[in-house]
Order: C-alpha cells, then sequence, then structure tokens
C-alpha cells in the first residue's frame, strides 16, 4: 500500500507598491525589482500604469482594479494568490490606499491568511506637507470633499480640527473650494501645492483668501493638494 503524498501549495504575496506621482525617476530600486519579479500587476489605471511599465521595460502583466470592479476582482486575485502566484497592487500615482480601494483587497487578502507586504514611496500628501511651511508632526488627510451632499457639513466639522488639514482637489472646482473653505474656516494660513515633482511644480502659499484670488485669476491646471493650517485662536475669524 502506497502513502498518499499531499502537496501543499504555498500562497502569494500581495504587495502594495507606490510609484512616481510625477517624475519617473521618483521609484526605489526595490520597487523595480517587484514589479518585475510579480505574477500580475493590478493597476488603477492601465494606461497609466502602462507608462511607467515601458519606461523601465517592465513586462509584467497588467490587469484593472478600480472602484467599479473591485468586488469581481479581488474574487480572481485572491484565487490567483492562493495558487501561490505573486501580485502587486499600485495605484494611478504614488502610495495605494490614498484615494483608491486598496482596503477592499487588503482586507481579503488578510481574511484568507495572505501576506501583505509594503514597498512605500511617493505620497503627494507627505509631499505637500514637507514644503508647507505649517506643523507636519500632527495632520489629518481628508482627501476630496463631498461634490454635493454634505459638503458644508463637512468643511464645519473641520473648523476646530486642530491638526494641518491635507485635502485633494480638481482644478475646475478650486476656486469654489477655496472660498468655501475660507467663507466657514477663515482666513487661515493654507498651501497650494501644484503638479509635485512634475515639470510645471509649484507650491503657492499665503491666506485662504489671497490663494481664492489667485485662483480666479489664473486657472489653475494639474493635480492640487490642499495645505490648510488647523484651528487656533488667530483664526476664529470668519470670511465675510
Amino acid at each position: 500500500m502506497h502513502n498518499k503524498v499531499t502537496l501543499e501549495i504555498e500562497v502569494g504575496t500581495l504587495y502594495i507598491v507606490s510609484t512616481p506621482i510625477g517624475n519617473l525617476k521618483d521609484i526605489t530600486h526595490r520597487a523595480i525589482e517587484m514589479l518585475n519579479n510579480v505574477d500580475l500587476i493590478a493597476a488603477e489605471d492601465t494606461r497609466r500604469t502602462g507608462v511607467l511599465l515601458k519606461h523601465y521595460d517592465i513586462k509584467t502583466p497588467l490587469s484593472s482594479f478600480n472602484s467599479y470592479n473591485q468586488v469581481k476582482k479581488s474574487d480572481h486575485f485572491i484565487a490567483r494568490l492562493l495558487k501561490g502566484q505573486d501580485l502587486a497592487l499600485v495605484s494611478d500615482a504614488g502610495t495605494p490606499g490614498v484615494s483608491d480601494p486598496l482596503y477592499y483587497l487588503v482586507r481579503a487578502a488578510l481574511d484568507e491568511s495572505i501576506s501583505v507586504v509594503s514597498l512605500p514611496g511617493p505620497s503627494a500628501v507627505l509631499g505637500a506637507l514637507t514644503v508647507s511651511g505649517l506643523p507636519v508632526n500632527r495632520f489629518v488627510f481628508e482627501g476630496f470633499l463631498p461634490r454635493k451632499k454634505g459638503r458644508k457639513t463637512f468643511i464645519e466639522n473641520l473648523v476646530e480640527e486642530k491638526r494641518t488639514i491635507v485635502l485633494f482637489e480638481s482644478p475646475h472646482r478650486l476656486a469654489k473650494t477655496l472660498n468655501e473653505l475660507y467663507q466657514v474656516m477663515g482666513n487661515r494660513q493654507a498651501v497650494l501645492a501644484r503638479e509635485l515633482t512634475k515639470i510645471y511644480e509649484e507650491v503657492l502659499r499665503g491666506t485662504l483668501e489671497e490663494l481664492m484670488t489667485i485662483a480666479d485669476k489664473r486657472k489653475l491646471k494639474g493635480e492640487i493638494t490642499i495645505v490648510i493650517a488647523g484651528f487656533s485662536k488667530k483664526n476664529i475669524n470668519k470670511g465675510n
């Protein structure tokens, strides 16, 4: 009688890989090596990630992963990981999870006892904070403001936030957002960090009212991060 041999398949690893927020040189050697070695790369936008892969001659297959297909794709990715394949998750730019569906896949992987490893790198949030001239030791990141419903309430809830506040905003809503922040939060110090690490990188510092005037006149373009001073007795006066 022959003993039955059972082969255990070692599960793969989910790697969270940070990529450049603009300048393609802002990527670690480890990240390039990992993107070359994994079996599949899950990307928020395969076209944008494709530019990075082409630049570094990385041939690893790409598969889209975004808020619209995260449930279906997560099941597929978990199945591949359980078969022993390694997977890298990247966002459009920067560190995954800031404004993309990282949480859903990581939670699903952990539920299956799949190892999750972070490869740190660029972040527009930290990049903007470090050049802002505002306190960096304590901050809160709120992503994009609600577009319509609950927008004013959202801002009102930040009025007494003492930590430095970081937001993302699109160019066509920037002037409106700065005006609303000024009206609700008062004329406090703030910074607009635009197109960080790119050719037209620009950091504008001033009060919310001053930045609002600039945004009205110049119609700023590109990816924009807003950094706002936290609450203090000096900025409790609301805008007019």
